[in-house]
């Protein structure tokens, strides 16, 4: 080799090891966005297996006390419980303990307190509303609602936070629904 290629070549191994690093960098850099997301994905399913469980376990109790599935504001049932946050957090009576009798009102509030405490520990909330599509008035479907994050357990077409906006999920909600019948 001569000297003039030689000097002219000076640095060339330099720039390709450099571009190297850039292209390794970038993959690398891939690889790591592919995981956040990875475990984004994760953390969200994992959020609505919860949902799903706590709406389950609400539509299950709902079925075995039918009697505490009125519609009336007197007296307490299930759908009214789920009005306002105070109702949901206030428990008249303890109706897991053995000595305890509890009407189906009673044990309406009851597992209203339970479950909206048990949601809470997970950075939930509940809801229960008329189920979106809703035509019949003799023949109402309700809906549970849970949600997590900034979305709040409801069926509103005003406000941007709910679950649903009237007729479907909203694209930005972290929110399952589930009819109870």
């Amino acid at each position: 080799m001569s000297m003039s290629t030689r000097s002219s070549q000076k640095g060339v191994g330099m720039m390709e090891v450099l571009i190297a690093l850039v292209v390794l960098a970038i993959g690398v850099l891939g690889y790591v966005m592919l995981q956040v997301r990875a475990m984004e994905a994760t953390a969200e399913g994992t959020q609505r297996i919860q949902a799903i469980n706590i709406a389950r376990d609400l539509a299950e109790r709902v079925r075995v006390n039918r009697s505490g599935w009125t519609f009336a504001a007197s007296p307490k049932s299930y759908f009214t419980e789920f009005s306002t946050t105070a109702l949901q957090a206030d428990r008249t009576k303890d109706c897991a303990a053995l000595t305890a009798e509890c009407s189906a009102s009673e044990l309406a509030d009851y597992d209203v307190n339970e479950l909206y405490n048990y949601s809470l520990q997970y950075g939930m909330n509940l809801g229960m509303a008329e189920c979106p599509g809703n035509t019949a008035a003799n023949n109402k479907r309700y809906c549970i609602f849970v949600a997590w994050g900034d979305t709040v357990a409801s069926n509103s077409s005003t406000d941007t936070n709910s679950c649903v906006n009237g007729n479907a999920y909203r694209t930005s909600s972290t929110c399952v629904m589930m009819e109870v019948y």
